[in-house]
Parts: structure tokens; C-alpha cells; sequence
């Protein structure tokens, strides 16, 4: 096993889905900042990079089958849009009720002497609502459209009628989504201090800690699925189209 320094952090993430526990634990974005250099993520979260490469090493010699993030490029993009919808989407509504009542509370006990909660709720709650509208436009409109241009695809048909022009429009349009929540996300750790509670904090505190780290880690790889794979693989399968059918094109 090698890691290529000079690759991106989420190409490395692509070739050894184990890096993504290591990258979490060491604070390097490999979703929505996933198209740094290892080198480059290394020097700016001040971290040396030989001691990174040798974790990536050692998670990837010790992984399971069952990685976090499983080899999605040799699955259909049917597979690979249920898993997104059926793990991802049903755990981010999921918890964003969950937390959201959860930091409600917290705020209301804590927030007189830990003014930052209070930022941290309104990030949360704007992030709730925009990720509701989100995940809504990719299950309604988004997802449906790539599952008709597969299905075409596999039966030699022409290329379906896109309301959007070209697929790279919605698919455009999604990322920056994700950046929009990816630094939502950023933010509310660095006031949480990396969510480490405080002394005062009572068994509430601690989950909704807790539970907002483990929020923004099913994130960051819903964000990397998206964006690196079922993405970049949906644009590639529309220019496929123009092979296929060059009279259409």
C-alpha cells in the first residue's frame, strides 16, 4: 500500500475508504475540502504528514468489509442513490429533529452562562431548514432524473428529457448546497470547541455534544458520496448519451 502525498484528500478517500475514519479524528475535510493536496490539508491543519499517512496505513490494514464507506464505484447508481437516501437522508431527518429539540433544551438551561449555544442553535435550525428543502429537491426531481437516464442507458435508449437542460445544472446546484452546510457545520464546532463540554455541562449537554459530532461525521461522508461519486459518475453517464445516440446529440 502507498499513499500518494500529492493526490487529493478525497481521490485518497476513494482508493482507501478507511482514510475517512482518520481524516474525522484529525480534522481534515475530505468532503467539501476534499480537493486539497494531502500535503496541502496536512500543512494547513498543522498536522505531520508522515504520522498522518502511517494512520491511513494502519486503519486500512485494519479495516472490515464493512467500511463506513464501502467501494461505491462498482455498484449500479440505483444501489448507490438507495443507499444515499435509505442511510444518509433517513439519519439527517432523523437526528435533525432529534438534536434540534435536544439543543433547545440545553440552550434553555445553559445558554445565561454559555452564550455560544445560543449561535450554535440558530446555525443548526438554518441548517435544518435548508437541508429539509435539500433533500427534497434530490428525492422529488434530482434522483428520479438519474434514475431514468440509467435505466435509458442500460436499454440503449436516447437520453430522457431533462426540464434542466444538461444534469450538470441541478448537479451544480447541490454542491453549493453543500458547501453552505459544510461551513454551517465548521462553524458550529469551532464554537462547540470542537464539542468538548464544559465542566458545568450536565448528561444533556454531553449527548447533544455527543450527538452533533456524530451528525457532522455521517455528513461529511453522505457530502463525499455525492459529490465524488454518484455525481461525478451521473455527468460521465450523460455523456455517454452522445455515443450512443450520436444523432440525438
Amino acid at each position: 500500500m502507498n499513499v500518494d502525498t500529492t493526490r487529493t484528500v478525497k481521490d485518497i478517500v476513494t482508493d482507501f475508504p478507511s482514510a475517512a475514519r482518520v481524516f474525522e479524528e484529525k480534522g481534515i475535510d475530505y468532503c467539501c475540502g476534499g480537493q486539497k493536496t494531502l500535503q496541502n490539508a496536512c500543512k494547513e491543519a498543522q498536522l505531520p504528514l508522515n504520522e498522518v499517512v502511517q494512520s491511513i496505513e494502519s486503519a486500512e490494514a485494519m479495516a472490515h468489509t464493512a467500511s463506513p464507506l464501502a467501494d461505491w464505484k462498482e455498484a449500479s447508481i440505483s444501489q448507490l442513490i438507495q443507499h444515499i437516501v435509505e442511510k444518509h437522508h433517513a439519519y439527517c431527518r432523523q437526528e435533525q429533529e432529534r438534536l434540534g429539540a435536544l439543543l433547545a433544551k440545553v440552550v434553555q438551561v445553559h445558554g445565561a452562562h454559555h452564550p455560544e449555544l445560543a449561535r450554535i442553535q440558530s446555525l443548526f435550525n438554518k441548517m435544518h431548514a435548508e437541508l429539509a428543502m435539500h433533500l427534497a429537491k434530490e428525492e422529488r426531481t434530482l434522483f428520479p432524473m438519474i434514475l431514468e437516464m440509467e435505466n435509458a442507458a442500460n436499454a440503449k435508449k436516447p437520453l430522457p428529457r431533462l426540464p434542466f437542460g444538461t444534469i450538470q445544472n441541478p448537479v451544480s446546484m447541490m454542491i453549493l448546497e453543500h458547501d453552505e452546510a459544510g461551513a454551517q457545520l465548521k462553524e458550529m464546532r469551532r464554537l462547540g470547541k470542537e464539542y468538548k463540554p464544559p465542566e458545568d455541562a450536565c448528561n444533556s449537554y454531553r449527548s447533544l455534544y455527543e450527538g452533533l459530532k456524530l451528525f457532522e461525521q455521517d455528513m461529511h461522508q453522505h457530502i463525499y458520496l455525492e459529490n465524488y461519486v454518484l455525481f461525478p459518475r451521473t455527468v460521465a453517464l450523460e455523456k455517454q448519451f452522445d455515443n450512443l445516440h450520436p444523432e440525438t446529440a
